[in-house]
């Protein structure tokens, strides 16, 4: 941040770039710490949830039940059909997961939404395509599979030599990585948004009295862009999850 006098640096990628905690470790850094932060947090949560469950829940059993419910349901059963079951811990884990670490970005003090940095959600896409074709596979036979996606029937023969590669690509990178550049780019896009803002108010609140009166506007943008980045992080964390049950659904079904 600048003084008073000095002109606005705004907010750029390399502020989502962490030095090391110790040393020169990339391991060692703030994404990596959240990552771990978050899998405590919701580990906690639900043994404490689940601990004394009873018929009549407790405020905190009955979130962490509506929480599973919604994903069994909603993103599991509608979604997948029924062998759902077998796919809930993975969808329920994934969705958590998700939620969590985009909900860091405006949680006072962590203020970073881990799923910014793209190999997190990378990571998270190549998971859901291994089991979106280990699926397919297993319900298919790798054959059966390979033909599905290779040779689309009522095709023409000299089509394939088109059609085969472009849907290879599809299934094995295009797919793969539009899911994680569209998690990414949201969590990206929105704390970007949030530090212009923040951040800009502050430099105008310690300019020119003129500029001073400017900024309790940009703090009033700021703290709306953050209600509404909230329910950006949770929609994000849906749509990823949706998009895993829908592939993983398409790899169940019998047609392409």
């Amino acid at each position: 941040m600048n003084v008073a006098g000095a002109g606005f640096e705004p907010p750029s990628s390399a502020d989502f770039i962490f030095s090391p905690f110790i040393g020169q470790s990339a391991y060692l850094t703030k994404p990596i710490a959240l990552v771990f932060l978050s899998v405590l947090f919701i580990s906690i949560f639900f043994i404490v949830a689940a601990k004394k469950a009873a018929i009549v829940p407790s405020r905190l059993q009955f979130a962490g039940e509506s929480l599973y419910g919604f994903v069994r349901n909603d993103l599991g059963r509608d979604i997948i059909g029924p062998e759902f079951i077998r796919f809930v811990p993975f969808l329920f884990t994934m969705f958590t997961f998700v939620l969590v670490n985009n909900i860091f970005g405006i949680v006072p003090f962590l203020q970073f939404p881990t799923m910014s940095r793209f190999s997190f959600p990378v990571v998270l896409s190549v998971l859901t395509f291994v089991v979106f074709h280990a699926t397919a596979i297993k319900h298919k036979g790798l054959g059966g599979y390979l033909k599905e996606i290779m040779f689309m029937p009522g095709v023409p023969k000299l089509v394939y030599i088109i059609l085969t590669p472009m849907e290879l690509m599809t299934f094995f990178f295009t797919r793969p990585v539009t899911l994680a550049v569209r998690l990414f780019a949201n969590m990206f896009a929105g704390h970007l948004l949030l530090l212009v803002f923040i951040l800009g108010g502050d430099h105008l609140l310690h300019g020119a009295i003129g500029l001073k009166l400017v900024s309790p506007f940009a703090f009033t943008i700021g703290i709306a862009l953050t209600f509404f980045e909230f329910l950006v992080q949770c929609l994000q964390a849906y749509i990823f999850t949706l998009l895993t049950a829908l592939y993983i659904a398409g790899a169940l079904s019998d047609e392409h």
